[in-house]
């Protein structure tokens, strides 16, 4: 009797991004590996385009969308959505990426063959209209030393097990880099985090967003290593002026 596929729990945090939710679906739609739920969690005090979203949700065959009563943030919903997963494993997916129809099948198959709780891939990076403009390319491994350095996981590129994402190890409330902080606890656990140099994900620059504002990204950056890391307050500046150091060259690598 053939074995059954893996259940994986996707989530997605939803904040105004009515321009590219519907082609973001539609990649996961795509996908080659069917054993999947959607969970989605509208994040937005506004409530305009919640009609929009459970629309395009009628074409997943299995999902829930949990409607905050107000913005609380990307960190802490994508915590919500973790407590509701039933899937052996979970991904993340930012609703404006997309990926590749053969994303989840790679990751699922290479994870249950190395035998590990964590993985990444490489990606390609996209405009506002979906026009190619960069790559970045990940390494075999990541241990807790390179990633203190550099943030090179892209988050709707990572799958990891449900069974790691208990106690601590959750997103924080950070405005952003709340993805960084839960990586470096894992990578703290696991001793290693695998990625596939290979893009299966289509990440979108998109100016003015949150992730684009170069100093709220300094302040959480030194709230990672000073709150969440225990550094003391020299450390931490080192560490931040560091990590906007290889932010920079790696930003110039990936758009060369």
């Amino acid at each position: 009797m053939k074995k059954a596929k893996p259940k994986v729990s996707i989530i997605i945090c939803y904040y105004k991004k009515k321009f590219f939710f519907k082609k973001t679906i539609t990649s996961i739609l795509k996908q080659t590996y069917k054993n999947y739920e959607l969970i989605v969690i509208y994040d937005d005090n506004n409530k305009t385009e919640l009609k929009f979203v459970k629309k395009i949700l009628e074409k997943i065959p299995k999902f829930k969308i949990i409607i905050n009563e107000k913005n609380i943030g990307a960190g802490l919903s994508r915590n919500k959505g973790i407590k509701y997963a039933k899937g052996k494993y979970i991904a993340f997916c930012d609703a404006d990426d997309l990926w590749h129809k053969d994303k989840l099948k790679s990751q699922v198959n290479y994870m249950q063959e190395k035998k590990i709780n964590f993985c990444h891939t490489s990606y390609k990076v996209i405009d506002y209209n979906g026009k190619y403009i960069g790559n970045f390319c990940v390494v075999n491994k990541l241990n807790y030393g390179s990633l203190l350095k550099s943030c090179d996981i892209a988050t709707s590129s990572v799958i990891v097990s449900r069974n790691i994402l208990r106690g601590k190890n959750l997103f924080t409330n950070f405005k952003t880099k709340e993805d960084y902080s839960l990586w470096l606890k894992i990578v703290k656990k696991e001793k290693e985090l695998n990625g596939i140099n290979t893009n299966l994900v289509f990440w979108r620059s998109v100016r003015n967003s949150l992730s684009s504002s170069f100093f709220q990204k300094l302040i959480d950056a030194f709230k990672v290593y000073k709150i969440s890391e225990n550094y003391n307050s020299i450390i931490s500046t080192y560490l931040v002026i560091r990590l906007s150091m290889f932010a920079l060259l790696k930003k110039i690598d990936m758009y060369r």
